[in-house]
């Protein structure tokens, strides 16, 4: 299964997307996919299974997921009650009022989600009610496009990010004991590949690794995360390069073998692949 890259049509002074109360059928969900663009998802009713990185969440209504740029992700929507959704695309930039003296992020709450490997907040009455409130009003800018409805968009994202900010710490501490994902060899073999790209991580070794035969690795690994090793193992390679190539100034060489790839030119093909650019021009933004 090939890790799907979404692409996005939105003006590069204006990196905002917003898919509205959309009715969710499994045959429209996306695959595993991956996106530079940070995202929430808002669930209004429904049911389904929600994976990203390293977790496995059954969501419901009220549940507002942080989907922090480059992270793999899709949902498995329930066939009897599958859910209505808003979901919110938006490039970091777009979400920061500048520096006006006070030490505050308006993406601590996904910097957290990451951090913490917890990206599901259950939502409190009043959060809940404030974040549909935010959706309808940015719902009402775009679609009246009255002057300076782009600043308005920008603001009311501002002051939901505010609202989810000042919530979020005693949220994700307390759910930061749910085990969100299967079998605790499945915790740890995630867990794992994160921490050791630069490792054998074949079906075969990761297996061995996880004392359980190779079969039952693959099926419960597929279950999980609805990829098989390979293609996961390349996309988790591919985000860590991708930090590297911007947050470094290392060649190109080292941080292929640092993320794992056995050379430089399957680096290349699978950044590639994965990506549609180049890791050079992918740098070079």
């Amino acid at each position: 299964m090939k890790i799907y890259r979404k692409p996005f049509a939105s003006e590069p002074l204006f990196p905002f997307e917003f898919v509205y109360r959309d009715k969710k059928s499994p045959e429209r969900e996306l695959p595993d996919h991956l996106h530079d663009q940070y995202e929430f998802f808002y669930v209004y009713m429904g049911k389904a299974a929600f994976f990203i990185d390293q977790k496995l969440y059954d969501i419901k209504a009220g549940d507002l997921l942080l989907v922090p740029g480059n992270s793999i992700h899709r949902s498995f929507q329930d066939p009897q009650d599958p859910v209505t959704s808003t979901a919110v695309f938006f490039a970091p930039g777009f979400a920061s009022s500048g520096d006006i003296g006070e030490p505050y992020n308006s993406l601590r709450c996904f910097e957290l989600a990451r951090k913490r490997k917890h990206y599901r907040l259950e939502l409190d009455e009043p959060l809940r009610l404030a974040t549909e409130e935010a959706m309808e009003r940015i719902r009402d800018e775009l679609a009246n496009q009255a002057v300076g409805y782009r600043h308005a968009v920008s603001l009311l994202l501002q002051q939901w990010l505010l609202l989810i900010n000042r919530h979020v710490n005693s949220a994700m501490d307390k759910d930061a004991n749910e085990s969100g994902i299967g079998p605790q060899w499945m915790k740890d073999i995630l867990h794992y590949i994160a921490t050791h790209p630069d490792a054998d991580l074949g079906l075969a070794a990761l297996a061995r690794h996880a004392s359980v035969t190779a079969a039952h690795f693959s099926r419960v690994f597929k279950q999980i995360t609805g990829m098989n090793v390979t293609d996961y193992v390349n996309a988790k390679r591919i985000v860590l390069a991708k930090e590297q190539l911007l947050g470094t100034d290392d060649n190109v060489s080292l941080i292929a073998e640092r993320c794992g790839f056995e050379s430089l030119p399957h680096f290349h093909r699978v950044f590639k692949k994965l990506t549609g650019t180049t890791p050079a021009g992918y740098r070079r933004g």
